[in-house]
């Protein structure tokens, strides 16, 4: 991925700093037992990535701009560019704000400073307060150790500070589960459906397929069942590590895909790299989000096959493949041209396919405003919009730049290859496993998805197949 001289040159130590902590951890994983199968992580990247960026060059709401943003191209962007790039602006400025709706954001841990993170967000960008709830239906537990604690930490206030950003007169409830473990997300996210707590639920999380325990794969598969019934929106994020996952024990990668965005029922969304114009947001262009040759470590937008479920119905017309594909759709994730976040009282700059599902979860909640009730799940709306061809690219931006989410071998950089490289999915024209179906254009997808609510609960899961366990590490993707 190309870039400019002068944002090597500003972000060079932070990023070597990084790439020496990931390689650090991977180091004293590997070889280790599958003590680490059963275990969701957080979709933002590696806590090390979250990178200081200072404050603001100025404060006056309109005209928030940081030192990163003023690089060409910009190394971060704000809401207010953010919402101008995917045409969000516009629809918040003739009261579309998602008043009256709900966001659900599932998280492990949670945030010892949400509310304080929050706050000083929301007063940076003149953001109105939002009705904040903080649920923990099965208690809290410490998190193991201070890196699991600053990832979820920093998961949280991604989380809530971007659905807020998209959707600024929703409800939002973090629904903060007990640890990571598999059990306690699923009870957390099965707390929204008990307590019809939210028209649409995020979840920027996830593992390989075949490290979650089969009976509670069917289990979360039944329950996204329900909630489609009931008209609950499901977004989840794609993962960080381009075609890979990590492995069941964590000592390498091998190709896969993330659940619980491969679940039929979920709106999978995958990463670009947005290329706006760093003040007023003007999109230019955007590209397929891999940064591993950058970072030194397998950094990119998940996307690939399922081993576990069918192609449903709705992927029929554009892929050929006899599995469920993901991403359904995608969004900027960049680290290297991400998103301003307040954690932990300071500005960070934040990457991953977490910020792309929290957003959706916001559009989301534009369309239940308009259309007046749960536009339930979207993903058939959004593939008759895929199959328009031009007409589509009116609703939304096709990335078709030819790069891929292929990692490389990581054996320079880490000291071993770690099962890479690991071939992977080049974006093209129309539907790809790189980039989906593309990425918003609001304006005109918030009233596509409102018109076209899906109140169905039709069954798009019905032709999920048995899990196959190919060894250790599972199938082998059918490309």
């Amino acid at each position: 991925m190309t870039r400019s001289s002068r944002r090597r040159s500003a972000l060079s130590l932070t990023f070597a700093l990084a790439v020496a902590s990931v390689a650090a951890v991977l180091a004293a994983t590997a070889g280790t037992s599958s003590a680490q199968r059963g275990r969701m992580v957080p979709a933002s990247g590696p806590a090390a990535f979250h990178q200081a960026i200072g404050r603001p060059l100025a404060g006056a709401h309109g005209a928030v701009l940081f030192g990163c943003q003023t690089t060409a191209p910009p190394i971060c962007y704000g809401p207010d560019q953010i919402r101008a790039a995917y045409g969000v602006q516009s629809l918040i400025d003739h009261h579309l704000d998602g008043r009256g709706t709900t966001i659900a954001v599932v998280d492990a841990y949670g945030s010892p400073t949400i509310a304080q993170d929050l706050s000083l967000f929301d007063a940076t960008w003149g953001l109105p307060d939002p009705s904040l709830s903080v649920v923990t239906p099965t208690g809290l537990s410490a998190p193991p150790d201070q890196e699991t604690a600053d990832g979820w930490a920093g998961e949280t206030s991604l989380d809530v500070e971007w659905a807020h950003v998209i959707a600024p007169g929703a409800k939002i409830v973090l629904v903060v589960a007990r640890s990571d473990a598999d059990q306690d997300l699923l009870d957390a996210t099965r707390w929204v459906l008990d307590h019809n707590a939210a028209d649409v639920v995020s979840q920027s999380f996830g593992e390989a397929e075949q490290c979650m325990d089969p009976t509670l794969l069917a289990q979360q598969h039944d329950l996204f069942r329900r909630m489609t019934q009931r008209g609950i929106t499901i977004v989840a994020s794609s993962g960080d590590t381009g075609a890979a996952q990590p492995t069941c024990d964590g000592s390498a990668y091998f190709k896969a895909v993330s659940t619980p965005a491969s679940d039929p029922y979920v709106t999978a969304v995958g990463g670009t790299a947005l290329n706006a114009d760093g003040a007023s947001g003007a999109y230019h262009s955007e590209s397929t989000w891999n940064q591993s040759d950058e970072f030194g470590d397998a950094v990119g937008g998940g996307g690939g096959l399922s081993v576990v479920y069918s192609r449903p119905s709705y992927q029929s017309p554009v892929l050929k493949q006899s599995m469920r594909g993901i991403p359904d759709v995608s969004y900027n994730a960049a680290i290297d041209g991400g998103v301003v976040v307040v954690w932990d009282g300071g500005y960070q700059l934040f990457g991953g396919t977490s910020a792309g599902a929290v957003q959706w979860a916001g559009l989301v909640a534009l369309a239940d405003q308009m259309g007046h009730g749960r536009v339930g799940a979207i993903n058939q709306a959004l593939y008759q919009v895929g199959r328009a061809g031009r007409l589509g690219t009116l609703f939304l931006h096709d990335v078709a730049d030819g790069s891929s989410n292929s990692i490389p071998d990581l054996t320079p950089y880490l000291g071993g290859p770690f099962g890479t490289p690991i071939d992977g999915y080049t974006a093209a024209g129309g539907y790809d496993l790189a980039t989906g179906l593309g990425t918003p254009v609001g304006t005109t997808l918030v009233p596509w998805l409102a018109a076209h609510a899906d109140r169905s609960g039709n069954d798009y899961g019905s032709r999920a197949g048995s899990i196959g366990w190919g060894g250790r590490h599972g199938h082998k993707q059918d490309d």
